[in-house]
């Protein structure tokens, strides 16, 4: 009977793991289950660049999948994947803050502030990095508690 119990204590905590991830990886910006595009989120932050990644070296962590450019990039993120990815589940860091909206980004308009990687939207003459450099601190504030309602880990 004890076994039993452990048994079905272990499936629904299976389960519950299985229904996080699958709840992580709707709320985030994805491509297919691919984050940022197939860019390598650790090259942001080392190469100061957005580089893409190789499905050779793909990594999933809790059900988001990233691409790295190479095996030492997917190590570090696995060390720390909350330090490299993306703020706001890689929605538009500008359109987070200003509406509270999750809107797609350009993976190659960023910026990393306060040891964060946020990313923008850069289409049809619009870059809203612009925008958020004009007001990043209060956008910022706004984003976060934005996130908040969208992001429940």
């Amino acid at each position: 009977m004890k076994r039993i119990g452990i048994f079905l204590l272990g499936m629904v905590m299976v389960a519950s793991l299985d229904a996080q991830q699958d709840l992580r990886s709707k709320q985030f910006n994805l491509e297919k289950g691919l984050a940022i595009e197939g860019y390598d989120p650790v090259a942001y932050f080392t190469q100061h660049k957005a580089v893409k990644g190789d499905k050779a070296n793909a990594f999933t962590n809790q059900g988001v999948t990233y691409y790295f450019s190479s095996a030492a990039n997917r190590e570090l993120f696995k060390k720390e994947p909350s330090k490299y990815e993306p703020a706001y589940g890689g929605w538009c860091a500008y359109a987070m803050g200003a509406k509270g909206e999750k809107v797609e980004v350009d993976p190659e308009t960023f910026t990393i502030t306060d040891g964060r990687l946020f990313l923008f939207y850069n289409k049809f003459f619009n870059n809203t990095l612009k925008d958020w450099n004009k007001d990043a601190q209060h956008l910022r504030m706004q984003a976060d508690a934005n996130w908040n309602k969208f992001y429940h880990p």
